[in-house]
């Protein structure tokens, strides 16, 4: 039993004064405000076993009365008069028996029963009314009063048939009823397929959520439905609208020479793109040129992707809409249409090409002595991969061997001052699918960081940097400064990161939480664990302690990087923000003056919010490649290391194939479990055996599930096998 109901039996067998009394009966009243209670109910509520003192329950009801601190309902039920604290949110409907609704800057979260959601469904925004002395664990308890905005209108899931009725299970987690559908609203739907529902009617007493199939995407199971399921799921589109594509393949191809005349020309300058093998848009080239004083000519140039998509036409307002590219395991969901996005703004080799340029002036200290902010054209003379770029850093042999190991020397120093002043080194480990024809995963492959791939970073947060700098530091002629767009990153979340330095120091290892040290000790944290058992771990809580980063028109710096000013100038083919930048570039280079604000923050607001989708939409991809990789993978012992402990059950990734799953807290046999939040555990009540995060374990999978996306685990041991 626990601690607290030990406590409740005590209070409701021992002797209570009337003082005590009437202090639970308001607690019990306040802590639901809109609802009444009669005198019967009040003492089956409190539960005391004393008739003796439920005798005098009614006396106490009336001296509360009298003291005003209560009213009485002509019904003769007795109810709080007191306002109830009430908040505005997002409901997380993490469990089909309670959810989180998550507040707007506040630091905690609110738990809400599942009975008292008012039927909202994840991701509605609601009114609360919090239950003030009623807390789950340490987060404030509550229960929702109003739905304000309803989020899901449609739902992607699979469809099943009853012969008098279809039902949609929906692939979402966090959507716990299955959505009745009329066999006449299927839309040539057959049994096991995966379709996208429209709602016709939300949830309600004793009534699910009904809808109409509106489209089919496919078998489930089959790569094209999951994939097309995941896409709906985050409303991702499937095709540019066709006004957009035609607008698209009217551009000219064609650059005048009036254009180039408007230009700094590099097309003689020794230029070349880094990317994946796989890139098929090429937004980033770098040219190098040694000047006679010694030092040397870096230009960083991007693709111009603004003087082909001008403002206000239908193009503009798609990758608007879009924001973003987005990159599922097998296929990518362009900003842009192919006309542009791997035609007329990618930077092929040995073709002309129009870019808005960051041109830097350096010592062989890496020192930028000039800077120069401005529309070039280029000519590619050779396109690299990673690994063709790799190959001459290392053997110092091949075509621009010479060129490469200068930027790579350049880059060193870069770097090194980056970190000097305390930007934070994290390299988590991502992971890549090698597919055969029909998209099936046949292996999980590691992502590996080299110079190359660091290289290319460092030259374009230089020219990022820069631009935010340049920006900032511009004269206007009054104490406003220009409206632009920035990438900013806060500092971390002083609780989070307290927390994150208490479970450090059970490894042994000790993190300053001082503002001004904080990122110092973090990187020195960093380099203590590298290739010890908690690294991976540690890693991990690390970044969960960091704020998120974001578009904003406040130039607030940005923590991770260590740079004052900072923004996204690098990739206008993929990100919008990128081409907001260019365009506001481009107007304070010719004397514009400052635009309005309130424009800014708004698409600033979008931008973010798009990024946050694409993200989750990708890992949403990665996780179901997962799931169906170890679905085919042998029935085997795996080494794991526990990721995270919560009260329903134990995430561990598998150390072999990146994979994560759960060991559901019901499945574990051996004894009850008890959860303990704070230390990030759960402690055996009769064996005292301790889960915790970090943990080296043996794993089996015994059950997969394509549809939800998991992997559920065992515990075991290789002897077992």
């Amino acid at each position: 039993m626990s601690k607290k109901k030990k406590q409740e039996r005590r209070t409701k067998g021992s002797k209570v004064n009337n003082n005590q009394l009437k202090d639970k009966i308001l607690q019990l009243l306040n802590s639901n405000s809109s609802k009444a209670h009669n005198t019967k109910q009040v003492v089956k509520r409190l539960g005391f076993r004393q008739k003796g003192v439920n005798k005098e329950i009614p006396m106490m009801l009336s001296s509360l009365l009298k003291e005003g601190k209560i009213d009485l309902l002509p019904n003769g039920a007795y109810k709080s008069n007191r306002e109830p604290i009430t908040l505005t949110g997002k409901v997380d409907h993490v469990s089909s028996r309670f959810a989180y609704i998550i507040i707007d800057g506040e630091q905690s979260d609110v738990y809400v029963k599942g009975e008292d959601l008012l039927y909202a469904m994840n991701g509605d925004k609601v009114e609360i009314a919090i239950h003030s002395e009623e807390k789950h664990g340490k987060k404030p308890e509550g229960r929702v009063t109003k739905i304000l905005e309803r989020s899901t209108k449609e739902i992607v899931g699979r469809i099943e048939f009853s012969p008098r009725f279809a039902f949609v299970i929906p692939d979402n987690k966090r959507i716990h009823e299955d959505v009745f559908i009329n066999l006449d609203n299927i839309s040539g739907a057959a049994h096991n397929d995966k379709v996208l529902v429209t709602l016709t009617r939300w949830p309600g007493h004793d009534k699910s959520p009904e809808g109409k199939v509106t489209r089919v995407l496919g078998k489930a199971g089959e790569n094209d439905a999951e994939i097309h399921s995941i896409m709906a799921e985050f409303d991702l589109p499937f095709e540019f609208p066709e006004g957009v594509e035609k607008e698209a393949e009217q551009i000219s191809d064609v650059i005048s020479k009036e254009e180039i005349k408007r230009r700094r020309d590099f097309r003689k300058v020794t230029t070349f793109t880094i990317d994946p093998e796989d890139a098929k848009d090429f937004d980033d080239a770098i040219s190098i040129e040694k000047l006679k004083n010694g030092n040397f000519e870096i230009g960083v140039h991007i693709a111009d992707v603004t003087q082909y998509v001008q403002y206000k036409t239908r193009l503009e307002k798609e990758a608007f809409h879009r924001a973003t590219s987005v990159y599922l395991v097998d296929r990518t969901i362009p900003m842009l249409p192919e006309k542009l996005s791997n035609g007329l703004c990618s930077l092929r080799p040995n073709e002309d090409k129009l870019t808005f340029a960051a041109v830097f002036e350096m010592d062989k200290e890496g020192n930028v002595k000039k800077e120069w902010f401005g529309r070039t054209v280029i000519h590619s003379d050779r396109r690299f991969t990673y690994e063709d770029a790799q190959e001459r850093l290392e053997t110092k042999e091949g075509d621009f061997a010479e060129e490469l190991n200068l930027l790579n020397a350049l880059a060193y120093k870069l770097r090194a001052q980056k970190f000097k002043n305390g930007a934070i080194a994290f390299e988590t480990t991502e992971v890549r699918f090698k597919l055969d024809e029909k998209g099936k995963p046949i292996a999980v492959i590691p992502k590996q960081r080299k110079d190359a791939h660091k290289l290319v970073e460092d030259f374009m947060l230089l020219a990022n940097r820069s631009v935010a700098t340049y920006i900032f530091k511009m004269e206007t002629g009054n104490k406003d400064r220009n409206t632009f767009v920035y990438r900013t990153h806060d500092l971390p979340n002083p609780e989070k990161i307290g927390a994150f330095s208490e479970f450090a120091k059970r490894f042994g290892h000790k993190l300053s939480t001082d503002e001004d040290n904080v990122s110092q000790s973090l990187n020195s944290l960093m380099d203590e664990i590298e290739g010890k058992p908690e690294q991976n771990v540690l890693q991990s809580l690390a970044i969960r302690s960091m704020a998120k980063a974001k578009y904003t028109t406040e130039a607030n710096g940005h923590f991770g990087l260590a740079f004052s000013h900072y923004t996204h100038f690098t990739s206008p083919i993929r990100r919008y923000p990128d081409m907001m930048v260019h365009r506001l570039l481009q107007h304070y280079l010719d004397g514009g003056k400052s635009v309005e604000k309130e424009e800014y923050d708004e698409k600033c607001l979008h931008s973010s919010e798009r990024e946050k989708r694409a993200s989750e939409a990708e890992r949403a991809s990665i996780k179901y490649k997962q799931v169906e990789f170890m679905k085919y993978a042998e029935d085997k012992p795996y080494d794991g290391v526990i990721t995270g402990v919560t009260e329903w059950g134990i995430f561990v990734e598998i150390t072999e194939t990146k994979c994560e799953g759960m060991v559901r807290m019901v499945e574990l046999k051996d004894d009850y479990y008890e959860f303990d939040e704070d230390n990030y555990r759960i402690i055996g009540k009769r064996n005292k055996k301790i889960y915790t995060l970090g943990d080296k374990v043996v794993v089996r999978v015994t059950k997969t599930d394509i549809d939800r996306r998991t992997i559920d685990l065992e515990f075991t041991s290789f002897d077992e096998f």
